[in-house]
């Protein structure tokens, strides 16, 4: 995308280096974090493989620590921009493949973090060398960015429907389920228009606390149906440290789970360079070179952290460059103020506990509106884009390749070699690598030059 102009300049309240007072820091840390969903992620993971409720609840504390360290790494020290930084969606099938690769529940997670840690490596040595903008730019123009996020939108939605919704969960029926998933998806979607209709405080609340108003109501309506277990949260302490991986996750390397994470990392830093030239947008600011460099050194960090600590991949979240023009306030401190935050709540163990005993198809239903808001991101991105025969083909034939994988029977991908495997449990992955392919080899018209130097998603 090519980096844009903003209109919100001239209605910044303070600029990223500006300082702000500590209590306005944390009051608007904490209204970033409010629109931050940390916890769908690990919750979607715990659910697919079956893991205790302590063990959900475990990861869940995770994945908000390495979200608060992520923030304070970029923030502070590398991008040193307004970003936060949360679990990101697209190595999701991936995750759940390599797991049950490795036996599945609990013992499968430490083949995940194995593959992870080398992979993050490699992201820290293309932002040292300087490499990452010139590869960041040649692979991903905006034709191919927008396709990645609408393939991501499309093959996330069967994962929120079948582990979360259609997958039975605490002697539920799939009635209840489904009557659970319906209620929290309408609320959510309630609150969108709300926040939509009204262009006022109200409409501010809502929009920034849409996805807290359907989890809550969900949760209430599951509570007063008998399916929610007060118990678990009840018993969880107070303050307790997260696993950690190595010592709770024994830790094992594949080589072809580790390629597999290469690929999902390229991916994945193309979604977070999106989330920073968004942000750019806001607060008028370019990114240069070497800031995408820097950038990716930290996103590498991040994410080698979330792994030692039994978290996932962390990215750039771009809803909180929707909270900035909200607010007119890009102060890094208020954003170090919400990284802060997020690490506090990763100590938190009757906090994750109450995330954790959240009834799946409450999540269900949530998640399955934010796909398709997920999916609207890359049509928006298209629009902008000349779909003649040649684009139609750069976007269609991803999303074949990525229903492909979704919809391949599982007792013929279990015949396949394991890197095989491990690439179509990731539709996104395999739609992503197919949209990059097919920009590269199909020829343009002439006349259709090729990508500008400054234009990346």
């Amino acid at each position: 995308m090519t980096e844009p102009t903003s209109s919100y300049e001239g209605r910044l309240i303070a600029r990223p280096d500006d300082r702000v007072s500590l209590s306005q820091a944390l009051l608007l840390g904490l209204q970033h974090v409010m629109a931050m969903d940390v916890y769908v992620v690990p919750f979607i993971i715990a659910s697919a493989l079956a893991l205790s409720q302590a063990d959900a609840a475990s990861m869940i504390q995770s994945t908000f620590l390495a979200a608060g360290v992520g923030t304070l790494i970029q923030t502070a020290w590398c991008m040193r921009m307004p970003v936060a930084q949360g679990p990101s969606y697209i190595p999701l099938g991936a995750i759940l493949a390599v797991a049950f690769g490795a036996g599945g529940g609990f013992g499968g997670m430490g083949a995940v973090y194995g593959a992870l840690i080398p992979g993050a490596l490699i992201v820290i040595a293309l932002g040292a060398l300087g490499w990452f903008h010139r590869v960041i730019r040649w692979l991903v123009p905006p034709i191919v960015g927008g396709t990645i996020i609408l393939v991501v939108g499309l093959s996330l939605l069967p994962i929120a429907l079948s582990a979360n919704v259609f997958s039975v969960h605490g002697g539920m029926t799939v009635n209840q389920s489904s009557a659970l998933a319906s209620v929290s998806a309408a609320l959510l979607i309630a609150a969108m228009m709300l926040g939509l209709r009204f262009d006022n405080r109200l409409g501010r609340w809502m929009r920034l606390s849409s996805v807290i108003i359907a989890l809550a109501g969900g949760t209430a309506v599951a509570w007063a149906m008998g399916l929610f277990a007060w118990q678990p949260v009840a018993d969880a302490p107070w303050l307790t440290l997260p696993k950690l991986a190595g010592i709770d996750y024994p830790l094992q390397f594949s080589l072809p789970a580790v390629l597999t994470f290469v690929v999902i990392y390229l991916v994945v830093m193309a979604e977070t360079t999106g989330t920073w030239f968004a942000v750019s947008a806001v607060i008028n600011q370019p990114i240069t070179s070497r800031q995408l460099d820097r950038g990716a050194v930290g996103e590498g960090l991040s994410c080698s952290v979330a792994a030692l600590i039994g978290a996932t991949p962390v990215t750039g979240y771009s809803t909180n460059a929707g909270v900035i023009s909200i607010t007119g306030v890009a102060s890094r401190m208020v954003f170090i103020a919400a990284g802060l935050v997020l690490a506090c709540l990763g100590f938190l163990g009757k906090f994750s506990a109450l995330i954790a005993a959240i009834p799946s198809p409450v999540i269900g239903g949530m998640f399955a509106v934010v796909c398709v808001t997920i999916a609207m991101a890359g049509i928006r991105i298209l629009r902008h884009v000349r779909l003649d025969e040649r684009a139609m083909l750069v976007v269609g034939v991803p999303i074949i390749c990525s229903f492909f994988a979704t919809l391949a029977p599982k007792d013929w991908v279990q015949t396949l070699p394991d890197m095989l495997q491990y690439l179509l449990g990731s539709a996104v992955t395999v739609g992503a690598m197919a949209a990059m392919v097919m920009n590269l080899i199909l020829p343009r018209a002439q006349g259709d030059d090729a990508p500008a130097k400054d234009q990346v998603v």
